[in-house]
């Protein structure tokens, strides 16, 4: 998914009425770039400083809001995604951050080069969301949830893992629910069976083939049997980015990499293949090219309901 694409969605008009937003800042969001094997390891002292932003924004006449960190994909900031929600979630006066994880990385899409950006980059970026959102006199940093999209819904999901909050998690603000969309999860990370005490709401379309569900669907399984308030809903028929109106038509794109047919295990803070037992790359035989995306109406929709139903059940009613 290509942001050459961003003004068809821009021109079918607004998703939903639109609610009056007496909130509209950027924020500043201090974080870091880390690699990958150095934040598997918990080494709180690498990477490279990046200064991000976002945009916050919220409904009209209400104080103390709840926030929701959004998450964009690999697509980028345009996500259409974001797009939607953002403008959804303000109309039921919850306020969302925005976050933009690739501008100040020099980046616009990691979609058909999926190596420029870090499988666990945007969790470290949450965090740092979640603390830069403390000093803003409207926002209520109790009440912090964390949606993402694709590579975003990696990071909503995996930010749970009570490893990775102990090492990296805020220290202000509090998440108190995880709402990832149609992340991929195939991975086998330590610990991953151990996470905070914050509900799990996982979203997925039956027929992705960019992030299968069926991992997902075993993950999710794995985390209740354990004991965990994690659920995940699937809808029938969906693709990716069935909530996107972005695409009302099936789009491919041949450039586009999806590592869909490839298990990554974390083995003493590396990555592996867990096929050939290396450190997996982007040019491993496993990764093909060519997944779809579609909007879905009536997915979009009951998605639409569920969140609502869901926050209004985790932050309560202002």
């Amino acid at each position: 998914m290509r942001l050459g694409i961003l003004f068809i969605y821009l021109s079918m008009g607004p998703f939903y009425a639109s609610a009056a937003f007496a909130l509209e800042d950027r924020l500043v969001v201090n974080s870091r770039t880390l690699a990958e094997d150095d934040f598997l390891r918990g080494n709180t002292t690498a990477g490279t400083p990046v200064t991000l932003s976002g945009n916050l924004s919220g409904p009209e006449g209400v104080n103390k809001l709840p926030v929701v960190i959004l998450l964009h994909g690999t697509d980028g900031p345009g996500s259409g995604a974001v797009w939607a929600w953002e403008r959804f979630l303000n109309s039921i006066d919850i306020a969302t951050l925005s976050l933009d994880s690739y501008t100040g990385r020099s980046l616009t899409q990691a979609s058909t080069d999926q190596s420029l950006f870090g499988q666990f980059t945007q969790i470290y970026d949450a965090y740092r969301a979640a603390d830069a959102l403390a000093d803003h006199p409207k926002i209520d940093t109790t009440r912090i949830a964390l949606m993402g999209f694709s590579r975003g819904g990696n990071a909503a999901l995996y930010s749970a893992m009570t490893r990775f909050q102990k090492t990296f998690g805020p220290s202000k603000g509090r998440i108190v629910a995880h709402l990832p969309f149609y992340p991929a999860c195939n991975f086998q990370l330590v610990g991953e069976l151990e996470v905070a005490d914050a509900p799990i709401r996982e979203f997925h379309g039956t027929d992705d083939d960019w992030t299968p569900a069926a991992p997902c669907r075993s993950y999710i399984d794995r985390l209740a049997a354990a004991g965990e308030d994690a659920t995940m809903t699937e809808y029938k028929g969906a693709i990716h980015a069935f909530d996107s109106p972005r695409n009302p038509a099936r789009f491919t794109d041949s450039d586009n990499q999806t590592s869909r047919n490839c298990m990554r295990t974390e083995v003493d803070g590396k990555l592996l293949n867990a096929a050939t037992g290396r450190p997996f790359s982007y040019s491993d035989a496993c990764v093909e090219f060519g997944p779809s995306s579609q909007y879905n109406d009536a997915a979009a929709t009951a998605a639409q309901a569920a969140v609502k139903a869901f926050l209004e059940e985790v932050f309560g009613r202002n």
